[in-house]
């Protein structure tokens, strides 16, 4: 990514009847690492009692063998968690789990609420507390109601009651809920394992864990799995005709080798990078992509333009998420950290660099810089989406628009501040034909300030600990 700007969303999994559906949970979450690095956590249940463990940071760090012995039962749900509203503390980590007036119950979140303030504020006026700043915590008070019989009938009356982008699992004594909103913002996968079944955010934690892909979770599918087997609720009658699949989550964030939205996603991306270069153009020695989620659009622009593909950065895994550079004012130290080029490639080409998005400009900034000094002759930047404009309100933690350098500059400007020979956006049409889906069923507010619905809050990830009783 061109820019540390644009921050993940959040990966969800569920097991169903897996005799060591703790370890399973483990597994997937490590699939799903990706799409949040703050905190990890799993909820399990016997059949009685749910028990969890969650922490910040990683998964890895956050569990060993001794705390998933401590995780029995055959059902699960997990999740990893980069914080879209609230901040990143052990109180904020998710499952969020709870007991009410009928038993347990324990919730795991990707999205973003967008009427989250106002639901908040009358819970709180009814005598609800919160032991959270998540916009998440409010599903399960609103499955508190006690007109509900059962889990499952909470379930189905709270959903219609928030609006925004939601893909949750659920877990109680007994059942594993999946449910996705009737947008279908995020991805949310259904598949098999052995005699249960497995829910997730992308097919790559099925690979891990050896389960098996169905289906896609329906937009607003509520589906139930339980001793009866799957079963599916549909409580959207009334409820959006469009969908609007996050757009982004191909250009960006899903893992090249999950299947979402119908599509594989490195496929997309090579689309994207052939379309890019039908629209950009531009006589080069060589492509070289910004590593990891510029390789598959550069290896489309190579593909289609006849320009060879060489890979003139390599870069270091190993970055622990508390690194402080000691010059914490210069981006270039942390980007050099993160990618150092090879000169032997770059030396005296003239380079085209695709990579997927530029947010603030500083970094991109900082790596024309890095491959003028490894003797680069000429670099022409290609990037596989438009210019971000909006801040998403779904799910990514994108910046405000002052700080989005497309919304402060011109493309000649842009130009000049990145010091490059030449600057080629995808267009909204080629990135959205990169898919094999209807255009009109994806989200790309980001990109044009066209929100799918109706925003109702002040929208910032702290907006529910800033506000006052």
């Amino acid at each position: 990514m061109s820019d540390e700007g644009i921050k993940e969303s959040c990966g969800v999994f569920g097991v169903y009847r897996h005799p060591d559906a703790a370890r399973v949970c483990y597994m997937g979450l490590f699939a799903l690492q990706h799409r949040g690095e703050e905190a990890a956590g799993i909820c399990t249940s016997d059949g009685q009692t749910l028990h969890l463990h969650k922490n910040t940071g990683h998964v890895g760090e956050v569990f060993n063998d001794s705390i998933l012995s401590r995780l029995p039962g055959q059902i699960a749900i997990g999740h990893t968690r980069y914080s879209t509203t609230g901040s990143s503390t052990v109180a904020n980590a998710q499952p969020y789990k709870v007991r009410y007036s009928r038993g347990e119950v324990a919730i795991a979140h990707n999205g973003n609420l967008v009427n989250a303030q106002a639901l908040r504020r009358e819970l709180e006026a009814y005598g609800s507390i919160f032991g959270s700043t998540m916009d998440s915590e409010i599903f399960v008070h609103l499955m508190a109601k006690p007109s509900y019989q059962n889990c499952e009938e909470s379930v189905l009356g709270a959903v219609k009651r928030v609006q925004g982008a939601y893909s949750l699992v659920i877990v109680n004594e007994t059942q594993l809920i999946g449910v996705r909103d009737p947008y279908g913002f995020r991805p949310l996968c259904f598949g098999k394992l052995g005699d249960g079944y497995v829910i997730a955010s992308e097919t790559c934690a099925f690979d891990l864990t050896g389960a098996e892909f169905i289906r896609e979770v329906e937009p607003g599918e509520v589906l139930v799995i339980d001793e009866q087997g799957p079963r599916s609720h549909f409580p959207f009658e009334d409820g959006p005709k469009r969908r609007a699949a996050c757009i982004f989550e191909h250009v960006y964030f899903a893992r090249p080798d999950s299947r979402i939205f119908s599509d594989t996603v490195a496929l997309v991306r090579e689309r994207l990078g052939r379309n890019l270069a039908r629209e950009h153009p531009v006589k080069a020695d060589i492509v070289v992509p910004v590593p990891d989620s510029g390789n598959f659009a550069a290896m489309g622009y190579a593909k289609e333009s006849g320009i060879p593909l060489a890979h003139g950065f390599t870069r270091n895994h190993y970055i622990g998420r508390t690194f402080i550079s000691p010059l914490e004012a210069e981006r270039s130290v942390k980007v050099r950290i993160k990618l150092n080029p090879i000169r032997e490639v770059i030396e005296g080409q003239r380079v085209v660099v695709v990579d997927d998005s530029i947010v603030r400009g500083n970094t991109a900034k900082s790596r024309v810089k890095i491959l003028r000094h490894a003797g680069a002759k000429e670099v022409h930047m290609r990037i596989s989406c438009p210019p971000h404009i909006s801040p998403c309100y779904y799910g990514i933690d994108f910046p405000s628009k002052k700080e989005l350098i497309a919304c402060n500059k011109t493309l000649e400007e842009i130009v000049e501040f990145l010091e490059v020979d030449s600057l080629g956006y995808l267009s909204l049409e080629g990135m959205l034909a990169a898919t094999t889906q209807d255009p009109e069923s994806f989200c790309a507010a980001c990109f044009t300030g066209r929100y799918p619905t109706t925003l109702f809050d002040e929208q910032d990830k702290l907006k529910l600990e800033r506000r006052r009783p």
